[in-house]
């Protein structure tokens, strides 16, 4: 009888052993297809043996543990490559609206080295401004070639004006992203730390079971290097445990969280991102928010500047041609400060106001050939001027070195890609579910499962004889 006793007791825990491990076979195909699941395995294990007067005898098999299928170095990689994903992919889209609020079209005729523009934007305007003044110039006392020039002055301006408003607009638009980036950052924050106090209640006793908590973590840590390229560090006192931290200027790690807390939260304060109560800058490495901050202070910033320097070049140029005495009246008016920005014609400047000339001579185009002229004019900073060269190799200079730039962050954005899509078929490899592998795992515990069961009912059956037939 206590035989018997004994191998339903052994039949029992090796059916408990077999449930468990097809319920985890179940749950990594169940999870084939989420990103952040990593493979589990059940640990089956003898239980041991005791020693009878018969000799030994085995206790059976149990489910000691649920083992995670995961390599720390290949997930901290993986992060990182996330991280500077999507600082490039983030940069390029701010770079693809500057590309629009500038209103070029950009061709690439070989890669990244050759660049043109064409469309209605500055190139097209100045060109038509440059040429209503040679037709003034030719008929200075012709109503229609006055109005003209007049009319093709006020769109230039205008686009000067539009254009730098844009550009400004846009630079706006990524400080709000950015604020909405922080905000959501900080809700990553609490997420990994209510994560690690969770993982660190749950494995109290039994150190690394609480997997589903742990890959949620991982996710949670890997959308907060895609945002600020935040790293982690396994906490120096609590197994199990992450701390997160970023750096500051001098490579020194800002924690973030540790534990269950969030010891330093991060702020932005229009200009970069800081932590703590100190508000301690954050050198940022990788992330959206670097991207955004990248494509705000450098390409959009220096394409602001370089439109800028036009705007001026041409309205002081212009002015000093048109009112070379300085005393019948400029043709712009400018802030030094803002030239593209707020460029204007003088008030008052109308199309009978117009003058070719500063004589009362009939037909004497002497003011108009000069500014006329600048079109060809090379300028040189050595001189003073804001840019080397004439207005359109300038400004077509300032176009293809833009192009560039944007060219050469969606090349880089491509490769990056291809690295995080190496890296990730790598963990893949580590801890991604295989269909084949889980259904023959399935299959072998489910078979397991019978045996089991059927070992129970043959010993229910022996039991049967033993307890209703042979004692009477």
């Amino acid at each position: 009888m206590s035989g018997l006793f004994g191998s339903l007791s052994q039949s029992v825990t090796a059916l408990n052993a077999q449930s468990r491990a097809v319920e985890i076979a179940g749950s990594n195909l169940a999870n084939v297809n989420n990103a952040s699941y990593s493979r589990q395995r059940v640990l089956i294990a003898d239980r041991g043996s005791i020693q009878t007067p018969e000799g030994p005898k085995s206790l059976g098999v149990e489910a000691q543990a649920i083992q995670q299928l995961r390599d720390t170095l290949v997930d901290q990689q993986l992060s990182r490559e996330i991280g500077r994903t999507a600082a490039l992919t983030s940069e390029s889209e701010a770079n693809a609206k500057a590309q629009a609020a500038l209103g070029e079209s950009i061709q690439r005729t070989d890669g990244a080295n050759e660049v043109s523009a064409s469309g209605a934007g500055l190139a097209a305007v100045v060109s038509q401004f440059f040429n209503a003044f040679q037709a003034f110039a030719a008929r200075p006392t012709d109503l229609g070639e006055r109005q003209n020039l007049v009319q093709r002055a006020s769109i230039m301006v205008d686009r000067f004006q539009s254009t730098d408003t844009r550009l400004a607009q846009l630079q706006d638009d990524i400080d709000t992203q950015v604020t909405a980036e922080t905000v959501s950052t900080s809700d990553l924050l609490l997420s990994v730390a209510e994560l690690n106090g969770q993982i660190g209640s749950l494995e109290l006793n039994n150190p690394g079971t609480a997997v589903d908590l742990r890959d949620r973590r991982q996710a949670a840590v890997e959308k907060l290097a895609a945002k600020i390229g935040a790293e982690t560090r396994p906490n120096a006192t609590e197994r199990g445990q992450v701390d997160v931290f970023v750096r500051d200027a001098a490579g020194a790690p800002i924690v973030l969280v540790s534990l269950a807390s969030v010891t330093n939260d991060v702020a932005f304060d229009g200009t970069q991102l800081t932590a703590g109560t100190a508000a301690t800058p954050i050198v940022l490495s990788s992330g959206s928010i670097k991207g955004l901050l990248n494509a705000r202070d450098t390409t959009i910033q220096n394409l602001r500047d370089s439109i800028g320097d036009f705007a001026g070049q041409l309205g002081q140029s212009v002015n000093d041609a048109y009112n070379p005495t300085d005393a019948t009246g400029d043709f712009f008016t400018f802030n030094p400060a803002d030239p593209a920005g707020s460029i204007a014609l003088v008030s008052g400047l109308t199309p009978s106001s117009l003058k070719a000339s500063d004589s009362t001579a009939p037909g004497d185009n002497t003011l108009a050939s000069a500014v006329a002229a600048l079109v060809s004019t090379k300028f040189d900073t050595a001189f003073g001027d804001n840019f080397d060269g004439t207005f359109s190799q300038y400004y077509s200079g300032v176009v293809s070195g833009f192009g560039r730039t944007v060219s050469s962050t969606e090349g880089r954005l491509e490769d990056q890609k291809n690295i995080e899509k190496l890296v990730l078929t790598q963990r893949q490899g580590i801890s991604g579910v295989s269909m084949d592998e889980e259904m023959a795992d399935l299959l072998k515990y489910q078979r397991a499962f019978e045996a089991s069961s059927r070992m129970i009912g043959i010993i229910d059956g022996m039991l049967d004889v033993v307890v209703n037939q042979l004692v009477r």
